[in-house]
């Protein structure tokens, strides 16, 4: 009996480091706040601080995996990653497992002071708008029909760049990126923002992953519960 007493304290210790790490999957067109990545390597952001603290409540070691947007869907079916996080079901057709709708994220244009002021997309109908390439905007295009005229660029932050210079009037992007270019000091002449909407996002889970939607939801409720979710956000603000 002392033998095994003895070996209890040992066997728990090497528990959660010998379970798999919790592989996390971000899109290489990922931009702060939401990813910091270099030279392939997710250094810092939401995407990281989020992984993280999964990891720490899955009792897993976090790895974070950068890959471009057209093989992040395959490898996370194919098992390579367990989670990949923010994104709704629309935005990812597969065989995978949602989590509960948990991350804020808020759709808008930006318009240049210079320009009037829309009151609704209908009223950018047919004038350029500085979109990112190979992402998705339903509701304009379901507002504007042909007259939402796209104007596709690699980043957000390059659209921002082309509004401050005066190559475009109105530029759609998400408030976590606008929030955090403001608290970077970023000088804008624009009119207040046109929500397009709001809505939460979720974790898609691998089926052939190390950890199941049930165990990653119950660390998404206690992550929310202890109020870490609002201090990741509140972080970048």
């Amino acid at each position: 009996m002392k033998v095994i007493s003895a070996l209890i304290p040992a066997l728990l210790a090497i528990g959660p480091a010998s379970a798999a790490p919790l592989v996390v999957l971000v899109d290489t067109g990922t931009e702060m706040p939401l990813a910091d990545i270099r030279n392939g390597e997710v250094v810092g952001g939401i995407h990281k601080d989020l992984a993280e603290a999964l990891a720490q409540k899955l009792g897993r070691t976090p790895v974070t995996l950068s890959m471009p947007r057209k093989r992040i869907a395959m490898a996370l079916e194919a098992g390579r990653g367990d989670v990949l996080c923010l994104y709704l079901p629309e935005w990812l057709p597969g065989h995978y497992g949602w989590t509960q709708a948990f991350m804020p994220q808020t759709e808008m244009v930006i318009t240049a002071s210079s320009a009037a002021q829309p009151q609704s997309l209908a009223d950018l109908a047919g004038q350029p708008i500085g979109t990112v390439l190979g992402f998705q905007y339903p509701e304009m295009e379901r507002a504007m029909g042909s007259g939402f005229v796209r104007a596709d660029v690699n980043t957000n932050l390059a659209n921002l760049r082309k509004l401050a210079a005066g190559r475009l009037r109105h530029v759609a992007t998400i408030k976590t990126f606008y929030d955090y270019q403001l608290h970077k000091g970023e000088k804008l002449s624009v009119h207040e923002p046109l929500v397009v909407r709001s809505y939460q996002t979720r974790c898609a889970v691998s089926a052939k992953g190390h950890v199941a939607v049930a165990e990653v939801d119950a660390a998404i409720t206690q992550l929310l519960r202890e109020g870490v979710i609002s201090k990741i956000l509140s972080n970048y603000q």
